[in-house]
């Protein structure tokens, strides 16, 4: 933290200026209350900055978080919402100490865009009671809550709020691009403030905030709710745990240098969960907008995090009363301008320009993510995802016919040799995925053929093989056979050959000598047996004959042709 302390300096009272609405707001609408936006800040925000796995990183209150506890704030109330940020913080750990930082990255491009498009929606509609001067309506959906907002603003118009609400987010969306380094939203709150002050207009306010952040207790954790409150924890433990890492990995990509740890990450956020209820915080997270700005402002080290932290304290201890008296329409346009600037328009078109099956899961997702719970929208998007990936995969795998002559010695290019051993031997080559999702298509391909009297399974290019994929194999084997069709399998990989041999799909070749290292020496084999079924002339007597291999030669193992 020593290496350039005024440029962590700038960068921290930065981004305290920008976190000051955002932490006021998402406490607001969460339920909980400006106080505990700001104190999960502050103390979330130190937490995290000392124990966690990034250097640039800013933790605080976020808008998907808010989206998660307003129901548990609803049923439980403010006790609940605590008890659930210790449980959080405790699985936080536990994911760390699992080493579960690194399935993070495994989550696809189309389910984390279609997630922050869906949060972004939610956010927005929240910030609808407040942007039109009513009282919140009652319900779960924050559609619904909207839409009966907007009924009941049309039977009672007050355009006061309203008026400030646009006000704010206009400033916010157009001196973003202007000025892009000027923190255009708390410009918008203090002039919004002054405004009410001056002009003695009747819109709510926060209202009053305690001088100071309430000493440590743990009189309100919910023991006798603890069996309810546990999927909300998982639910809370997981957003946590996603949205952190996913920011992390923003700081790293706008640094020159920078590469946090995953798992230490984790750690550091679950000891900022279980240290900001002890203060009356709620759940946190690392936050992608004030990181960005924490960046792109300069910062090099943890330092300007704790900046940004300390400022906030400063605010709650020195300034409460001017806090108390910012219009909530004015916070609820911040919290507008916030959910529309989280929407990347150019990434969510070229994404789905890339295949409809991008489109379908951003769309799916961000759906999933309005209409239930972010968990749900999550596992929504991975599983529509991997039922796409599936999909490519299968398609991916073929099984061709191909000729003989290319595995055949020169000296074996006699047409009429050619014409006979076409007659009776066909080869099939399998490429890509034997899988669970194809198998059955190459069981109908395989067993579906003419009348011959080898058939000769090339298995060199199965790059995935599955139980699935080798049952189908043996069964297709097996109707082969009793067709009256000589198998022969040639070039079966080393990492294949244990669950081929856990299932007995080879046992009978094996013992008949019927599998081998190359294809040539499979032709070779199936030459001899035509020549002793008379189907071919006999071989001069110089020619050797080929011997039945009963297993693999040791040497030849990995041999693929």
């Amino acid at each position: 933290m020593g290496r350039s302390p005024r440029k962590d300096l700038v960068a921290g009272l930065t981004v305290a200026v920008v976190a000051l609405p955002l932490a006021l707001g998402f406490g607001i609408s969460s339920g909980a209350g400006a106080e505990a936006g700001l104190v999960t800040a502050v103390i979330a925000g130190t937490v995290a900055a000392v124990f966690g796995g990034s250097n640039l990183q800013v933790t605080g209150p976020t808008g998907a978080m808010t989206v998660v506890l307003i129901p548990i704030v609803h049923r439980y109330g403010m006790n609940g919402v605590l008890t659930v940020g210790l449980l959080a913080g405790a699985l936080l750990i536990a994911l760390a100490l699992a080493k579960a930082g690194r399935w993070m990255s495994y989550v696809p491009v189309p389910v984390v865009e279609g997630f922050t498009l869906g949060i972004a929606a939610v956010i927005g509609l929240q910030q609808v009671p407040a942007a039109l001067g009513v009282k919140a309506p009652s319900g779960d959906n924050p559609a619904v809550i909207a839409a009966k907002a907007v009924g009941d603003f049309a039977a009672h118009p007050e355009w006061t709020a309203t008026a400030m609400a646009a006000g704010v987010v206009l400033l916010m969306l157009l001196g973003a691009r202007l000025r892009p380094s000027v923190p255009f939203s708390l410009v918008g709150v203090v002039l919004a403030t002054l405004l009410v002050r001056v002009g003695q207009l009747r819109v709510a306010t926060i209202g009053h905030l305690p001088a100071g952040i309430p000493a440590p207790s743990l009189s309100f954790f919910e023991s006798a709710h603890l069996p309810a409150l546990l999927p909300s924890a998982l639910a809370v433990a997981a957003l946590a745990a996603l949205e952190s890492l996913m920011s992390a990995s923003a700081a790293d990509a706008m640094s020159v240098s920078e590469r946090h740890d995953s798992n230490r990450e984790l750690f550091g956020q679950g000891l900022a969960n279980l240290s900001a209820p002890l203060f009356g915080g709620v759940a946190a997270t690392g936050a992608i907008a004030r990181t960005a700005v924490n960046v792109r402002t300069g910062a090099v080290s943890r330092l300007s995090a704790l900046i940004h932290a300390a400022v906030l304290t400063v605010i709650v201890f020195a300034a409460a009363p001017l806090v108390a008296g910012i219009p909530l329409a004015a916070l609820a346009g911040v919290l507008i301008a916030t959910a529309i600037r989280m929407v990347e328009v150019g990434s969510l078109r070229a994404l789905a320009r890339s295949g409809r099956g991008e489109a379908l899961v951003i769309g799916l997702t961000a759906a999933v993510t309005l209409a239930s719970t972010l968990v749900n929208a999550v596992l929504t998007g991975l599983l529509a995802a991997g039922v796409l990936a599936l999909r490519q995969v299968t398609r991916e795998a073929r099984l061709e016919q191909v000729p003989l002559h290319a595995d055949l010695p020169p000296g074996d290019h006699h047409e009429q040799e050619q014409e006979l051993l076409a007659e009776h031997i066909v080869a099939y080559r399998i490429d890509g995925p034997l899988l669970f999702t194809a198998a059955h298509r190459f069981l109908l391909e395989l067993t579906e053929q003419a009348d011959v009297r080898v058939v000769i399974l090339r298995m060199s290019r199965v790059s995935a093989l599955d139980s699935s994929g080798a049952k189908v194999l043996g069964d297709a084997i097996d109707r082969l056979a009793r067709r009256g069709a000589l198998v022969l399998v040639s070039g079966v990989r080393d990492d294949h050959r244990d669950r081929l041999a856990a299932l007995g799909v080879l046992d009978r070749l094996h013992a008949t000598g019927r599998v081998f290292p190359s294809t040539p020496e499979a032709i070779a084999f199936a030459r001899a047996h035509l020549h002793g079924a008379g189907l071919l002339p006999a071989p001069p007597p110089s020619e050797p004959q080929p011997q039945p291999h009963a297993a693999p030669r040791p040497e030849q193992a990995g041999t693929v042709r």
